[in-house]
């Protein structure tokens, strides 16, 4: 079936409609990752938003359910250039067109997205519409989506109960380091949760909302700000639960979202992006030793250098790109944060360092109160 793109520019692209049979509205962003589209179509991140991948084929590797990032398909509807419709992978279960249509998401095929990317490089990030209808239908109903900034979009991605994950511990020894982190859940992967696991601690996902009283209730050791869609300056509440566990000393490693939100509890400002950070390859310095990651990044948002008070806040790493702030860490407080992310591993192990420096930070602390200490490696090796 024909259908178009359209933005509420006026710039309209045909294409074919794909997926589920329907139309949809959302913020149009581009990625540019060759490879990882299921990845990426199950990232909450992307709740309410058009991916339009400048890849040129995808789907050809198919769907392995193991690779989701949560339990569906966020994006508002997809956008591709070529579209295969037979998948070559010997691990894929199924196909994109069949998880499209299971989410009742839409997609278009056969779309000049250089054309496309083009135009939101050069006019910024903006709405957009994808039905069937003439052009001035599609371009009207593209200026009446709502703006990221006027959802909770965090409300919508977020767990609505506690979960607990817990990692495999061969040895005693592994059970005495085992960790406790609150993970603050604004729409986290599971890859995160995954390496979290990996490094040696015991997760606890709570809802968006939870305060920072219940998040900071033993056995908590350090707290974990998580990923997550729309505009952090739309999260007043978050931004106080994230002042208060800063001030309580516990180790905070917060990632993209969470790295904004921390930003903000800070005193720092947020501002949008011309058309964000999308994709698998971005250049990162970590100004400690002028070392190099190749990071994985997927924001609208990012925090102005002004902003950031030096005597709260020190710049640990920037992007390469555009200069813009890609890590903080706060002044004599063991919490710390990143505008990529490092779970996603392209470079590949380039930045999982800082979940390495989570859990030892943790440890440290631990090792600072024996009292709480020793009812840890108690509850750790009973459990």
């Amino acid at each position: 079936m024909e259908a178009r793109i359209a933005l509420e520019t006026g710039l309209v692209l045909p294409g074919r409609l794909f997926g589920a049979p329907l139309s949809a509205g959302g913020e149009v962003v581009f990625h540019t990752g060759m490879t990882g589209y299921q990845e990426i179509l199950t990232d909450p991140s992307y709740a309410g938003q058009i991916v339009v991948f400048t890849a040129s084929h995808i789907g050809n590797y198919g769907i392995h359910q193991h690779d989701n990032e949560s339990r569906r398909v966020q994006p508002a509807a997809v956008i591709v250039r070529d579209f295969c419709r037979r998948t070559f992978h010997r691990r894929s279960e199924t196909g994109l067109d069949e998880i499209l249509r299971q989410a009742r998401v839409p997609a278009l095929s056969d779309v000049d997205t250089r054309a496309l990317t083009i135009a939101l490089r050069e006019g910024g990030t903006c709405r957009g519409w994808v039905g069937v209808g003439t052009a001035e239908e599609l371009v009207a109903k593209a200026r009446q989506v709502p703006l990221m900034s006027a959802t909770d979009w965090v409300s919508r991605v977020t767990t609505g109960r506690v979960q607990t994950l817990v990692p495999t511990l061969p040895t005693r020894a592994d059970a005495q380091r085992l960790c406790e982190v609150a993970v603050l859940d604004c729409g986290v992967k599971k890859s995160i949760l995954e390496q979290l696991v990996g490094s040696g601690c015991r997760v606890r996902v709570f809802p968006a909302h939870t305060s920072a009283q219940s998040l900071l209730a033993e056995p908590t050791e350090g707290v974990f700000l998580s990923n997550g869609p729309g505009d952090p300056a739309t999260q007043p509440q978050l931004v106080e639960t994230i002042a208060e566990l800063v001030e309580a000393g516990i180790p905070v490693f917060g990632i993209c979202l969470g790295h904004q939100l921390l930003a903000r509890a800070l005193g720092a400002d947020t501002i949008r992006l011309p058309f964000g950070h999308h994709g698998a390859n971005h250049p990162v310095q970590r100004l400690s030793d002028d070392r190099i990651e190749i990071t994985s990044q997927n924001h609208n948002y990012a925090v102005p250098a002004g902003s950031l008070e030096p005597r709260r806040a020190t710049v640990t790493h920037r992007s390469l790109n555009d200069r813009s702030i890609e890590g903080l860490e706060v002044v004599g407080k063991p919490a710390y944060s990143v505008q990529y992310h490092p779970e996603a591993a392209p470079g590949p192990s380039d930045s999982l360092y800082l979940f390495e420096r989570f859990h030892r930070e943790m440890i440290s602390r631990r090792n600072a109160s024996p009292t709480s200490a020793q009812e840890l490696k108690k509850h750790a090796a009973s459990g």
